[in-house]
């Protein structure tokens, strides 16, 4: 039985800015994160990304840039002996009226509908409120990792049910795969 993971990426498998990531120079990962994305594609895992990139709409960065970013996080992963299986991002302004944009369920589902994998029990690894309950909108179980913004959001209190909460995703990737 094939296995899925998604994971947010900003604050999860790479450090957070509150000025964006607007450039390859600027993604740089977490520690520890990318060998746990290497253990849970050896685990049997397809690993998919669900990242909002506002940035776009907001003209700080361009597509051939967030291409570029996106190579970069490849490229590291795999060196690191990891794959990410799919990569769903959103790159409309909170305003905007799209489905996709978290914490809104259309990228999940999205992603549920490439792997044809319906999502219960499936982890939705993000640090932010939008995660989680984009998470919880979508039928899969809610993880909150305190890196990026995941300490405030653990501070506020205000976590889907069932939300379990995890130092990093390397702790994370470790309860996973058990």
């Amino acid at each position: 039985m094939t296995k899925l993971v998604i994971l947010d990426r900003d604050g999860v498998i790479n450090y957070e800015s509150a000025q964006f990531i607007k450039s390859p120079a600027e993604w740089n990962p977490l520690p520890g994160s990318l060998d746990a994305i290497a253990r849970l594609h050896h685990a049997g895992f397809l690993v998919a990304v669900a990242t909002n990139q506002s940035g776009i709409s907001r003209g700080m960065f361009d597509m051939a840039t967030l291409s570029a970013i996106h190579t970069k996080m490849h490229r590291a992963v795999n060196h690191a002996g990891g794959r990410i299986d799919a990569l769903f991002y959103c790159p409309h302004a909170a305003t905007a009226a799209c489905s996709c944009r978290k914490p809104k369920a259309g990228m999940l589902q999205s992603i549920s509908e490439r792997f044809q994998m319906p999502l219960a029990g499936i982890w939705a690894i993000g640090d932010s409120h939008r995660d989680l309950q984009a998470a919880h909108a979508a039928g899969a179980e809610p993880v909150l990792v305190l890196t990026g913004n995941g300490s405030e959001t653990a501070a506020s209190g205000e976590l889907p049910p069932g939300t379990r909460t995890f130092a990093d995703l390397s702790a994370a990737a470790q309860a996973l795969i058990g």
